[in-house]
C-alpha cells in the first residue's frame, strides 16, 4: 500500500485545514496521476471503512456480542479470566464511548459488573 504525507507551513495561516485542504488536495490531484495511482483501489475502500462506536452500557454481555459483530467490532475484558455468564454480565462503561469513528475489527474495551 502506497502511503503519501504532505507537510505545509505557512506563516500566515491561522486556521489550519480549511486553507492546507484545498492546497493539498490539488497538489495530490496532480500527483496521483503520474504515480499512476488509482483513486478507485477497491482493497483500500474496505480496509478504511469506518462505523460509529454503539451504546452497548447497560446491556448484557450476550446482547453487547451480538450488537458489536453485527457491525464488525470485537468486545475486549481486561484482566478477566473467569467463564463468564453472559445474560447476567452488564456492561458499565466503554471505551470508546458511543457514536465514536472507529475501523472496523477494532476492539471495545469493557467494565463490567457481574
Amino acid at each position: 500500500m502506497l502511503k503519501l504525507s504532505l507537510t505545509f507551513c505557512s506563516d500566515k495561516i491561522h486556521q489550519g485545514g480549511g486553507v492546507a485542504a484545498p492546497v493539498g488536495g490539488q497538489v495530490f490531484s496532480e500527483i496521483l496521476p503520474y504515480l499512476e495511482v488509482s483513486q478507485g483501489n477497491k482493497d483500500e475502500i474496505e480496509e478504511a471503512q469506518e462505523v460509529k462506536t454503539p451504546n452497548i452500557e447497560g446491556l448484557n454481555l450476550k446482547e453487547a456480542q451480538k450488537i458489536v459483530k453485527e457491525l464488525g467490532l470485537e468486545l475486549s475484558i481486561e484482566d478477566y479470566t473467569e467463564e463468564l455468564d453472559k445474560e447476567n454480565t452488564m456492561i458499565v462503561e466503554q471505551t470508546p464511548k458511543e457514536g465514536i469513528n472507529v475501523k472496523k475489527g477494532s476492539k471495545i474495551y469493557l467494565k463490567i459488573k457481574n
